[in-house]
């Protein structure tokens, strides 16, 4: 089995003093079956939505807190919108979230929840290893369901990526076409962040655990890995002997 590292580089976290991202490592996910209680769980957020409706969703600090990255690389939020940014905001606009396959609705979930970035590898997709970096306008990205379509990432720019290319735009704006998290998918990494842990550690803790919880359900085994400015790398995304292990 081939062990890909995550790593922050020293520029990002340099930028970024506040960041800390948690990845979720699975193995073995039965993402072929329904899953009615997330269904259900969605159906429930939808309503409450419809009942809570006439609220800005992007009055929230987190996004906010997003926003301001944003801009600081360069990107208007309001036009490629943080991932959390763009799901609150269709369901505040249409009252509903999209049903994609089990592990994609598992994290749409817990982002929407709690108004945390959320997403996901297919790690038997991804080459070598993971890199959080400052693009340098060179690299070509295939958007998420546009597999015609090559896009090149604007200097400064944060992204993820990997040895065959860009696995993330915007820091977390749009995923990849190569690396999207499929029925078939068992080996997956999900990602949650933040650019502010001082203030949005405890969320960010409640969106794990919330997230792990529900992969447990569905998986072999389930691993969590931290990584902050200070700590910016993990050896080893592997998945663990059983169990939900805090790596």
């Amino acid at each position: 089995m081939v062990m890909t590292r995550l790593e922050v580089t020293g520029e990002v976290a340099q930028a970024f003093p506040g960041l800390r991202i948690t990845a979720v490592v699975v193995s073995e996910f039965d993402g072929r079956r329904p899953w009615p209680e997330v269904d259900a769980q969605l159906t429930a957020l939808e309503a409450s939505a419809a009942r809570e409706s006439g609220g800005d969703p992007e009055d929230d600090p987190h996004i906010a807190a997003w926003h301001t990255a944003y801009r600081a690389f360069g990107t208007n939020p309001r036009r490629q919108r943080p991932s959390v940014s763009a799901l609150r905001r269709r369901l505040s606009r249409s009252g509903q979230l999209p049903r994609i396959n089990p592990a994609v609705d598992a994290y749409n979930l817990v982002s929407a929840s709690y108004g945390v970035p959320a997403g996901a590898f297919d790690l038997d997709r991804v080459r070598g290893d993971i890199v959080i970096r400052l693009a340098d306008g060179s690299e070509s990205f295939t958007p998420l369901g546009e597999p015609g379509t090559v896009e090149h990432p604007h200097p400064g720019e944060v992204i993820y990526t990997d040895a065959a290319g860009v696995l993330t735009r915007h820091w977390n704006h749009r995923d990849a076409e190569r690396t999207k998290v499929t029925a078939d998918s068992e080996r997956i990494v999900f990602l949650l962040e933040t650019v502010d842990a001082g203030a949005f550690a405890q969320t960010l803790d409640a969106a794990m655990k919330s997230l792990a919880g529900l992969l447990s359900q569905r998986s072999r085994t389930v691993v969590v890995h931290q990584l902050t400015a200070a700590d910016p790398a993990v050896g080893a995304l592997a998945p663990g002997p059983g169990g939900l292990t805090p790596a």
